[in-house]
């Protein structure tokens, strides 16, 4: 599989809140960085963000995609996202996600999400 397409499949089964699935895209020590809910393994950062996210109306947008042109195990995605929480609150900011896969490009190892956190502080105080 093409990196860009198991990030798509990763992303897809995101928006079906299908965690089982999801999981299977990881390597068991597989890790999340995310200034929101800081270094995780995998299943919690997921479990976590289903938690939070409501799903069916959240949204996020490829805007452009990023890759080495020697170095396949890497991939970037810019998005704008709309994060719709389960508390009502709706956030809208531009973010990227940093993948980083195995050898044989089949699941992810670490997934790195970049974002300015400063105008999501009032929105997120009270349900980090």
């Amino acid at each position: 599989m093409r990196p860009l397409d198991l990030c798509k499949r990763y992303l897809a089964l995101l928006g079906q809140s299908d965690l089982d699935r999801v999981l299977q895209l990881f390597e068991p020590d597989a890790t999340v960085v995310s200034p929101h809910y800081g270094t995780l393994g995998a299943r919690t950062y997921h479990e976590r963000f289903f938690a939070d996210t409501d799903m069916s109306r959240a949204i996020g947008r490829i805007v452009n995609t990023y890759q080495a042109m020697k170095d396949t195990q890497h991939i970037a995605l810019h998005f704008h996202y709309t994060w719709v929480r389960n508390d009502g609150k709706t956030i809208e900011f531009d973010c990227m996600n940093l993948y980083d896969l195995n050898a044989d490009l089949t699941k992810f190892t670490k997934i790195t999400r970049i974002y300015d956190t400063a105008p999501l502080q009032g929105k997120l105080r009270s349900v980090v």
